[in-house]
């Protein structure tokens, strides 16, 4: 596993609550080769901007904390170091962009001086040419004028806009890793489809790795390689991106396909969909976490957690049941 840019073993993140602690991730592990896009998919609460805000040291404590787990990157374990070590990582070499940019960007300073800060900081350019490298960054995401509008503020930004911004920021000190926390979301579909496309030709260009945190499968089938799908802080489903669609394993994520629109010859059926909730985590599942929900369970699930195991070389599940076969595997 020595070719692996990003490797987690066992993560495991908690929050303190009023109501009790609520275990958000429990017993995550994946690898990231270098160059990969790798889609993490699921419905909200699954675990899945938690686990990657925890390899990112950037977990609010309290309430939260990483109660477990290693995160290799080039051989050193990002849970292990200091703020101050991991801040020299944070940015320069793994870079996120988060959900929602009217709130992740400053709004009483300049975009412009935004866009410079980290480039003073990871590449200890000057000012001058910091905002030379601003500038070339916001015209390489698409904003016209670019140096003009460096002395704009984020307001006079559109949502648009401001997203990529937001991916100019985090590409600017050229990062082997690029975490997208699904960074579409507040979008119209347009201009989803534009961030997208960007994305896939910065990602050409410039070579690194990208995690693209979703839940719209749409858009992971078009951008990502290989699919981690997660459920109740944990990975259920592995697989090559093309596997994953043609032979869904997993009765979650059957379900997750069944509620797509189509546009093939079985685009005529009618959507399904899920029933019941996903679970409060207050415990850490002992049961597999879906067997309120699967019409396949067996007696097996509500008393085992099953492992992630192969069904074929590159595709893994969680899963007591085969849901093709009804049989247990």
């Amino acid at each position: 596993m020595s070719d692996l840019l990003l490797e987690v073993k066992g993560l495991e993140t908690q929050f303190k609550t009023p109501e009790g602690i609520v275990r958000a991730v429990n017993g995550v592990s994946f690898g990231l080769k270098e160059g990969e896009t790798l889609g993490v998919v699921g419905e909200s609460g699954c675990g899945k901007s938690v686990t990657m805000l925890s390899v990112m040291g950037l977990i609010p404590s309290p309430p939260g904390k990483v109660t477990a787990g290693e995160a290799y990157y080039f051989g050193q374990d990002l849970l292990k170091m200091s703020n101050e070590e991991v801040r020299h990582i944070r940015g320069a070499q793994i870079a996120m962009i988060f959900q929602d940019p009217m709130t992740s960007l400053n709004p009483v300073l300049t975009i412009g001086k935004q866009l410079e800060e980290p480039l003073m900081l990871h590449i200890g350019m000057t000012k001058n040419q910091a905002r030379e490298r601003a500038a070339e960054l916001l015209g390489m995401v698409g904003i016209p004028n670019a140096k003009d509008r460096l002395n704009d503020y984020p307001h006079q930004y559109s949502g648009g806009m401001r997203q990529r911004v937001m991916i100019a920021m985090a590409l600017s000190c050229s990062p082997q890793i690029l975490i997208a926390d699904e960074p579409t979301t507040a979008l119209d579909v347009t201009i989803q489809a534009q961030i997208t496309d960007l994305v896939k030709r910065l990602r050409d260009e410039l070579g690194m790795a990208i995690i693209w945190i979703t839940h719209d499968l749409g858009v992971v089938a078009g951008l990502a390689k290989r699919v981690l799908v997660m459920y109740g802080g944990k990975i259920i489903e592995e697989s090559e991106v093309g596997d994953l669609y043609a032979n869904p394993s997993h009765p979650y994520t059957i379900g997750l396909l069944g509620s797509l629109p189509r546009v093939d010859e079985k685009e005529h059926a009618r959507l399904f969909s899920i029933e019941g909730a996903p679970p409060v985590l207050y415990k850490k599942p002992q049961a597999c976490p879906f067997a309120p929900r699967c019409k396949w369970a067996v007696e097996r699930c509500w008393k085992e957690n099953p492992p992630l195991e192969p069904v074929s070389s590159e595709h893994r599940v969680a899963c007591w049941v085969d849901p093709k076969t009804g049989r247990t595997r």
